[in-house]
C-alpha cells in the first residue's frame, strides 16, 4: 500500500510517498514559489539523485500534477501507475475541538475545517487547498486529515482553560489547543519503545525545538500540558516568534507608538524570538557563531532560550510528578550539542546527569544521559510524515 503525504502551505508544499508494507520512503520533495515567477520543484527518489527544476507553476493543482508525473515517470519514477496510490494523508494545523483524532475527509469535514479558519487563518486555508487539489488529481482515492492539535485533545481543563471570562471559551472557543502534536506523539512513542516501557505507563517531557518550538508534558502516553496555546505564538522562545510575553504589551505599543494590531502581530511572529533578541538570525547556529566571536546580544539570545527551556522543563516535572525521560527533537533538539549540554548541566536538581561523550550526536537516536542519571535523556529525530502515513493507512483501510 502506497500512501502520499502532503504538507501544504500557501505558496509551497512538502510531500512524501511511503510504501506502508515496510514504511520505507520511496520519494520525497518540495515545491516552492507556487503562483510566482521561477517556481521550484525538488524531487528525490530513494537511492537516487535529487532533481531540482525551475519552472512556472501557477497553482497547487498544477504543482501536484507535476509531482505525480514524477512519481510515474519511466526514467525516475517509483510506481507504475497513479492507481498504486491507495490513500493521501494531509497535515492539517488546526482541528479546533471538532477533531480529536485523524479523520477521513468528507464534504462535512472540509466545511468544519473552513469553520476553523479563524483559529488558524495562515495555515488552514492552504491545508484545505491541498486537500481539494488532491481530490481533483486523484478522484476516488481516500484523503485523510491528520491534525497538529489532535494529540493534545487529552489535556484536562486545568491545562487548556485560560483565566479569562469563561464566555470567551463557550462562545468563541478561546482556549489552549497546542501544536506539533504529530511530532510529540511520534517521539514519545518511540522513546517508550526504546526504553521498553508500556506507552500507557510512560511519563516524559518532549522538547520539540526548531524554528518553531513547543514542549509537552506527557502523562501515561497522553498529552497533559503543552506550551503553545490557542495559536503557535505562545510558549517557548522561537526563531522569530516571541513566545510568552505580558499580554498588556500590544496595548502599550498601540497606545504609545500608535502601531496597528496587524503591525504588532507581524512583529511578534516574524521579528521577535532569537532574531529579535540577537539582531543576527533566527538560526541558533548563526547565533552561536556570533556568540563565540564575542557578540553580547547573541550570548543574551542563547541565555534567554536556555532560561525559558529550564522554566518549562521544571514546571512540567512538577506537574507530572514522575518522569521516565526527557526527549529532545527538532532542528535544535536533534543537532544542538552545545545547547543541550548547557540546559542539562543546570538540571541536576532533577537528578539529571549528562554523558558528555554520548551527547556528541546530531540527528540520530541516542541516550545521552549518564548511567546513574535519575531521568533518562534522549535524542529522538522526529518523523511527522510517518505518523501521518500510519494514520492514513489505518483510517483508509477501516473505511474501505
Amino acid at each position: 500500500m502506497f500512501v502520499f503525504v502532503l504538507n501544504c502551505g500557501s505558496s509551497s508544499f512538502k510531500y512524501q510517498l511511503l510504501d506502508m508494507s515496510n514504511e520505507h520512503r520511496k520519494a520525497a520533495g518540495l515545491v516552492e514559489r507556487i503562483g510566482m515567477d521561477e517556481s521550484v520543484l525538488t524531487y528525490e527518489r530513494a537511492g537516487g539523485e535529487t532533481v531540482r527544476e525551475v519552472t512556472n507553476i501557477v497553482n497547487h493543482e498544477m504543482a501536484i500534477k507535476l509531482v505525480l508525473d514524477k512519481l510515474i515517470d519511466p526514467q525516475g519514477g517509483v510506481i507504475a501507475s497513479l492507481s498504486d496510490i491507495a490513500a493521501v494523508g494531509h497535515r492539517v494545523v488546526h482541528g479546533g475541538e471538532k477533531f480529536s483524532d485523524s479523520v477521513l475527509i468528507t464534504a462535512a469535514v472540509i466545511a468544519a475545517l473552513k469553520e476553523n479558519i479563524p483559529l488558524a487563518p495562515l495555515h488552514n486555508p492552504p491545508n484545505i487547498t491541498g486537500i481539494e487539489a488532491m481530490m481533483h488529481a486523484l478522484p476516488g482515492v481516500p484523503n485523510v486529515g491528520v491534525f497538529d492539535t489532535a494529540f493534545h485533545a487529552t489535556m484536562p481543563p486545568e491545562s487548556f482553560i485560560y483565566a479569562v471570562p469563561y464566555a470567551w471559551y463557550q462562545e468563541h472557543h478561546v482556549r489552549r489547543y497546542g501544536f506539533h502534536g504529530t511530532s510529540h506523539r511520534y517521539v514519545s512513542e518511540r522513546a517508550a519503545d526504546i526504553l521498553g516501557i508500556a506507552k500507557d505507563q510512560f511519563n516524559c517531557i518532549t522538547c520539540h525545538m526548531g524554528n518553531g518550538s513547543s514542549f509537552t508534558a506527557i502523562k501515561g502516553g497522553q498529552s497533559y500540558d503543552t506550551s503553545m496555546g490557542m495559536t503557535p505564538l505562545e510558549g517557548m522562545v522561537m526563531g522569530t516568534r516571541c513566545g510568552d510575553i505580558d499580554a498588556g504589551i500590544p496595548k502599550f505599543l498601540a497606545d504609545n507608538q500608535h502601531w496597528s494590531f496587524t503591525e504588532i502581530d507581524n512583529a511578534l511572529n516574524k521579528d521577535s524570538g532569537l532574531l529579535g533578541v540577537s539582531g543576527i538570525s533566527s538560526d541558533l547556529r548563526d547565533i552561536e557563531r556570533a556568540a563565540n566571536e564575542g557578540n553580547e546580544r547573541a550570548r543574551l539570545a542563547i541565555a534567554v532560550l536556555c532560561h525559558r527551556t529550564l522554566k518549562y522543563i521544571g514546571a512540567y516535572a512538577i506537574e507530572l510528578g514522575r518522569i521516565d525521560a526527557l526527549v529532545f527533537t527538532g532542528g535544535i533538539g536533534e543537532n544542538g550539542i552545545k545547547f543541550r549540554a548547557m540546559v542539562l548541566e543546570r538540571l541536576t536538581a532533577l537528578g539529571i546527569k549528562l554523558d558528555a561523550t554520548a551527547n556528541q550526536v546530531r540527528g540520530k537516536e541516542a541516550l545521552i544521559s549518564a548511567a546513574d542519571s535519575r531521568i533518562k535523556v534522549m535524542v529522538v529525530p522526529t518523523n511527522e510524515e510517518l505518523v501521518i502515513a500510519r494514520d492514513t493507512k489505518r483510517i483508509a483501510t477501516s473505511s474501505s
